[in-house]
C-alpha cells in the first residue's frame, strides 16, 4: 500500500511539474479559436415553427425528475429567437469559428428517410450561418449531438441497423439545404455518449441500460452511419462545396495508477475501449483488437453462440476505413487506471469487458461535475496518444471547459483555460503534435443534460430566471479573448 501511494503521489507531482507554470509558447498563426454550444442545450422553441419531438423533449416531459430540478430545454438559452445576440457575442469574444449543431427534428420533423423538410427550420439555421458568415466567423456544424427524433426511437433508435438509412436521408438534406455555406462539418458529437450512456447505463436519453448488448449495437450502426455520411458528402458535395468532414470523439486521459506494465496495459486498454472504440475503425481498421478479443471470449464463456460485439464485413471495414479529413477531440479530465484481476464472467456488460480500476486523485481540483477534475497535463498527454496511434493526423479540440455553480468572477474557468491552453500550446510547438484548432465549451452557461442548469460551463452567464434569458459577460471570456488576440498566454510570448 505505501509503495502503491508513492508512485500515485510521484506520477501525479510529476504530471503538476508539467503545468504549474505557464507557456511562453506562442499559438501559430494557422491556429484558430472558436467557441461551441448544441442545439438542444441552447435553441429552446422545443415545438416552435413545425419541429419535431425528439428523445431530449420527450424523456423531460414524461419524465420530469429525470433532470435535476425538472429542468428542460423547452426555452433553454432561447437562441432560436436570440441568436444574433449570440454571434454578438462571438464576435466580442473574437473567435475565428463557432462549433454549434443542428436539431434533426427541427429540419425532419418525423425523421424518417423520405420524410419532408422542414422549410422553417431550414431557415433558421441559414439565417444563423449567414448572420456568423457575416461577421467573419467561420460556421463548424455538428449534424448530431444527441438529440434522435422521438419517432426514430420508437423505431427503436441507434441499436436499430435501419437507423443508417434515416441518417444518411438527414445528412444528405442538410449537405444539400447549408452546404453552400458550410465548410467543416462533424457527423456525431461523442458517440459514446450516445450508445453507453443512452442505451447501455441509462444516464442519458432514452436512458436504457442494456450495457455489454445495446451499446454496442448502437456503435455499430452509429459507425456505418458515419461512414455513409462522409462518402455521401466526399461523392456528391465536396467537389462543388469544398468543405470536410469528421466525427468527434472523447476520452478522459488514462495515466497509469503506477510504474507497472499492468498498470500500463490497464492505461492503453481503457483508451482504446473509449476513443478506439470509434476512432481505430474510422482511422485504422476495425474495432481495437483489445475490444474485439476479449468481447469475443467473455461472451462464449458466457453461452452467447456469436460475440456480443458485432462484426464488420471485409466490405464494411474497406467502406469505413478513411472516411475522416480531420481527428476531433473532446476532452476535459483525467483517471488514474489500474489493473483488475478479472471479474465474474456471468457479469454481462461494458465495465465488465474493459474490466479496469478507474479512479481520480482526491488532490485534483474539483469542479461543479463530479466526473470533471482539473487536469491540465492531461490534455497534451491525450494529444500526443492521438497523434502516435493514428500517424500524426490533424486534430481539432472541439471541447474543452470546466463547470462552476455560477457568476461573472469566475477564476477557476481562467486558470483551467490558462493550463491546459499552456499543456496544448507546448504540445504543438515542443511535440509536434499537428493541432490547428481549439474549441471552448462553452459560449454560454446552457442545459446540461441531466443536471439542468446546475452546472455551468459559459463564458457567458444566462440568467435563467429572466423571459429575456440576459446573457452577460463573465471574466473568463475577457481572458479568452486576450488569448485570441496576441495568440499567447502570458503577457510576453517567446
Amino acid at each position: 500500500m505505501k509503495l502503491r501511494f508513492f508512485l500515485l503521489v510521484t506520477v501525479f507531482l510529476v504530471g503538476l511539474d508539467k503545468s504549474n507554470s505557464t507557456s511562453k509558447n506562442k499559438f501559430p498563426d494557422y491556429f484558430k479559436f472558436g467557441a461551441a454550444t448544441a442545439s438542444y442545450q441552447v435553441e429552446g422553441a422545443w415545438n416552435e415553427d413545425g419541429k419535431g419531438e425528439n428523445i431530449w423533449d420527450h424523456i423531460t416531459h414524461t419524465n420530469p425528475t429525470y433532470v435535476e430540478n425538472e429542468d428542460n430545454g423547452d426555452v433553454a438559452c432561447d437562441s432560436y429567437h436570440k441568436y444574433k445576440e449570440d454571434v454578438a457575442m462571438l464576435k466580442d469574444l473574437g473567435v475565428d469559428y463557432y462549433r454549434f449543431s443542428l436539431s434533426w427534428s427541427r429540419i425532419l420533423p418525423y425523421g424518417v428517410a423520405g420524410s419532408p423538410v422542414n422549410k422553417l427550420g431550414i431557415e433558421y439555421y441559414r439565417n444563423l450561418t449567414q448572420e456568423l458568415l457575416d461577421n467573419g466567423i467561420e460556421p463548424m456544424v455538428t449534424l448530431f449531438h444527441w438529440d434522435t427524433p422521438e419517432p426514430l426511437q420508437e423505431l427503436g433508435g441507434w441499436p436499430n441497423p435501419e437507423m443508417e438509412e434515416h441518417y444518411a436521408y438527414y445528412a444528405r438534406t442538410v449537405f444539400e439545404q447549408l452546404g453552400d455555406l458550410v465548410k467543416i462539418w462533424l457527423t456525431f458529437n461523442e458517440p459514446k455518449q450516445t450508445c453507453l450512456e443512452g442505451y447501455g447505463k441509462g444516464v442519458k436519453a432514452p436512458a436504457f441500460t442494456t450495457t455489454g448488448m445495446a451499446d454496442y449495437k448502437c456503435t455499430h450502426t452509429l459507425i456505418k452511419s458515419h461512414a455513409k455520411a462522409y462518402h455521401i458528402y466526399d461523392e456528391e458535395f465536396k467537389s462543388k462545396q469544398g468543405g470536410r468532414v469528421g466525427m468527434v470523439i472523447d476520452t478522459v486521459w488514462f495515466e497509469p495508477a503506477s510504474g507497472s506494465e499492468k498498470d500500463a496495459e490497464a492505461a492503453e486498454r481503457a483508451i482504446q475501449f473509449t476513443y478506439g472504440w470509434y476512432g481505430n475503425p474510422i482511422i485504422l481498421e476495425n474495432y481495437p483488437q483489445v475490444m474485439i478479443d476479449r468481447i469475443d471470449e467473455r461472451s462464449k464463456q458466457q453461452g452467447f453462440a456469436q460475440s456480443r460485439l458485432p462484426k464488420f464485413s471485409e466490405e464494411e471495414v474497406n467502406y469505413i476505413k478513411g472516411t475522416y479529413d480531420f481527428v476531433a477531440l473532446n476532452m476535459y479530465t483525467a483517471n488514474y487506471a489500474e489493473w483488475k484481476e478479472e471479474t465474474d464472467i456471468s457479469d454481462v456488460g461494458y465495465d465488465s469487458d474493459l474490466n479496469v480500476h478507474l479512479f481520480m486523485d482526491d488532490s485534483w481540483e474539483e469542479s461543479a461535475s463530479s466526473w470533471l477534475r482539473v487536469v491540465p497535463w492531461g490534455l497534451r498527454k491525450t494529444v500526443n496518444w492521438l497523434s502516435k496511434t493514428y500517424n500524426n493526423p490533424e486534430i481539432f479540440i472541439t471541447e474543452n471547459g470546466v463547470s462552476d455553480r455560477g457568476g461573472i468572477d469566475d477564476p477557476q474557468r481562467i486558470n483551467f483555460y490558462r493550463e491546459y491552453l499552456s499543456n496544448l500550446v507546448d504540445a504543438i510547438v515542443e511535440d509536434g503534435v499537428n493541432v490547428t484548432r481549439y474549441t471552448a465549451w462553452s459560449l454560454m452557461d446552457n442545459f446540461e443534460w441531466g443536471s439542468g442548469y446546475s452546472e455551468k460551463f459559459g463564458l457567458y452567464s444566462v440568467d435563467f430566471s429572466s423571459p429575456e434569458r440576459t446573457r452577460t459577460k463573465k471574466a473568463s471570456a475577457d481572458y479568452y479573448s486576450q488569448v485570441i488576440s496576441t495568440r499567447c498566454l502570458v503577457d510576453s510570448c517567446e
